[in-house]
């Protein structure tokens, strides 16, 4: 029976190390069978705006980029913190695919039922 995983990622490119760490178990997670999303908050938001990862490339991983693009095309999900993003004043049509804007209870209740995490 498939169950949920959330990840939990307060940096980008600021930290390309563990944003790079999160996106890897994010695609171990989905490609599990689990429903899976990554919860962008703080810092973790400005990859959610296409171009953010262009150019992260941690030696042994494959780049930002394509992880990113990969947990999105396998059907995972890319929450985005709203007061986070507004924060930043980042542009809210320039979404990378699979990312949504998101208020602290679309989260929650993803989480209600039990879901394990890891936050980066």
């Amino acid at each position: 029976m498939p169950g949920k995983f959330c990840v939990s990622l307060t940096c980008a490119t600021d930290s390309p190390d563990k944003a790079t760490v999160a996106f890897v178990v994010a695609n171990a997670a989905v490609a599990s069978d689990q429903e899976t999303v990554v919860f962008l908050s703080t810092e973790g938001v400005r990859l959610a705006v296409r171009g953010a990862a262009d150019g992260v490339a941690e030696e042994g991983f494959s780049p930002l980029k394509d992880l990113m693009a990969n947990f999105a095309a396998a059907g995972g999900k890319i929450y985005v913190c709203s007061p986070c993003f507004k924060k930043r004043k980042l542009d809210d049509t320039a979404l990378v695919t699979g990312a949504v804007i998101v208020g602290g209870a679309k989260l929650v209740e993803f989480m209600s039922t039990g879901c394990p995490s890891v936050s980066y």
